[in-house]
């Protein structure tokens, strides 16, 4: 990963630790930009690293870089902050991708934790269908949190390319299927994210399956 990211951001000092205890020496005595975090560490977690890293250098970028595609890892790493989450298995020329979308201020996240989120929040909005004793459903009731909270307005372009950002592509494949700029599709995300008041590709993952933009 250190010659992937040297090879992609061939200005950018890169440092290595092999333990969380390394980490955190180099957390507190060197400014960290970005951070390519395992979970597996000798001595403790990657999470630990990712919670350190937060505490002593708030504006770092951590991304999580690991073998582990499965709730119990995937969420946890989310929800304390990590910018993006790879699985390091995957082919070389994915794993430069991934780290080009990081050079360029975008959450890198591989397609199938895309889809897992996709599935997790599907599964979250839609809540299983009930039944009547008399065989029909009964009216829906409002959702919690939903009830006074309209909807914001995006444009017709803005919601298509909400959709492709919900469904995993990158600017520039969104830009191809649109025929637009890869600067033009930028400006519309950083919109979207402006209007809907979120900062992450998860956050519009979520968004886009909320309104039903991805199934």
């Amino acid at each position: 990963m250190a010659r992937l990211l040297a090879q992609v951001q061939p200005a950018l000092p890169v440092c290595e630790a092999g333990t969380l205890a390394q980490a955190e020496h180099l957390m507190l005595t060197r400014s960290v930009e970005l951070a390519l975090i395992d979970f597996t560490l000798p001595d403790g977690s990657g999470l630990d690293a990712l919670r350190l890293l937060h505490a002593a250098q708030p504006e770092a970028r951590a991304v999580m870089i690991t073998l582990f595609d499965d709730d119990e890892h995937v969420f946890p790493a989310l929800q304390a902050g990590a910018f993006g989450y790879v699985l390091k298995d995957r082919p070389e020329i994915e794993l430069v991708a991934q780290l080009r979308r990081i050079r360029d201020g975008e959450p890198p996240l591989s397609s199938s934790v895309a889809r897992r989120m996709l599935k997790h929040f599907a599964a979250v909005i839609e809540p299983p269908a009930v039944t009547s004793s008399a065989g029909q459903a009964p009216p829906a009731a409002p959702r919690p949190g939903l009830v006074d909270e309209p909807e914001i307005a995006l444009t017709e372009r803005e919601t298509e390319v909400l959709q492709r950002v919900g469904k995993g592509y990158t600017l520039p494949e969104i830009a191809q299927q649109l025929g637009l700029s890869r600067h033009t599709v930028a400006d519309y995300v950083k919109q979207i994210y402006r209007k809907l008041d979120i900062s992450s590709r998860a956050e519009a993952a979520l968004e886009a399956a909320r309104r039903g933009l991805v199934r």
